[in-house]
């Protein structure tokens, strides 16, 4: 199963997780395990393709720099939990986005031999694979590439995370999103985000379909009548939002990020 290429047609469920065809049937556990190590092997890439197993892995043992190849405000409003960002090569149409190979270099110090995995916005985006081209005209030899992407990443992972002037963005921008507190009830009354709303982490559970997360979703905390609406959550520290994110993506919530600073920092972010 390992790395098998993606060459089937796909049920897309109201969790957001891929089921194929023909594992209508089977644990549901397994078909996505089955997709988690796929990739799709797209014609003329000239790099080797990593599955989510395998950058989940990379990410655990910091093993190579994980690059997101998008724009930096797409990158700083929602990326993969590690990913880095660069400045945007000049002289490039926006339409045929491109990353400064200059600055990868100076982030990889120069070292050739380093080892890269991009990423962009999916089975559809070329970002990625043209980066990948420049870097291997550039002498890189250790380039591989995520094409699952940002979409992949939410629907077989969860939540990603957003930077401090990603959220300023949302909050002065998107009027519909969703911020979510996970600090205590007692925290949550002196103070915080303006239309923010209480989940205290103290009262997650890790199973689906219980404790403060379902009672979330039927008090009207969660928008249950739209589940592509963006989920902000925010906590006194990045540990603390991230459990609750994990636990709001298990919920068929894909557009959820979380804050990975202090409550004081997000605060600061988005009065500035």
């Amino acid at each position: 199963m390992r790395n098998s290429r993606i060459t089937i047609l796909f049920f897309v469920c109201a969790a957001g997780s891929y089921v194929p065809f023909g594992a209508a049937d089977a644990d549901q556990s397994d078909s996505v395990q089955y997709v988690r190590q796929a990739v799709l092997e797209t014609p003329g890439a000239g790099v080797t393709e990593v599955s989510t197993e395998e950058l989940q892995q990379i990410l655990a043992n910091q093993s190579a720099i994980l690059l997101d190849t998008r724009p930096h405000m797409e990158w700083s409003v929602s990326h993969i939990p590690g990913a880095l960002n660069v400045a945007r090569k000049q002289g490039v149409p926006m339409a045929l986005y491109m990353s400064d190979v200059a600055e990868i270099g100076r982030l990889a110090d120069e070292d050739e031999s380093q080892p890269l995995v991009l990423y962009c916005n999916g089975p559809f985006c070329g970002k990625s694979k043209r980066v990948a081209g420049e870097l291997i005209k550039a002498g890189y030899a250790n380039v591989r590439r995520y094409q699952l992407g940002a979409p992949g990443w939410r629907t077989l992972v969860g939540a990603m995370v957003i930077e401090p002037d990603g959220a300023r963005y949302v909050f002065q921008n998107d009027h519909t999103a969703v911020w979510i507190d996970v600090r205590d009830p007692s925290d949550f009354r002196e103070g915080s985000i303006p239309g923010a709303r209480n989940l205290p982490q103290s009262m997650v559970l890790p199973e689906k379909d219980t404790g403060e997360v379902f009672a979330a979703k039927n008090d009207g905390r969660l928008p249950m009548e739209d589940h592509n609406t963006r989920i902000i959550i925010f906590g006194r520290d990045g540990e603390q939002a991230r459990k609750v994110a994990t636990a709001v993506a298990r919920e068929a919530f894909h557009n959820l990020t979380y804050f990975s600073g202090s409550y004081e920092e997000l605060k600061d972010s988005v009065a500035e």
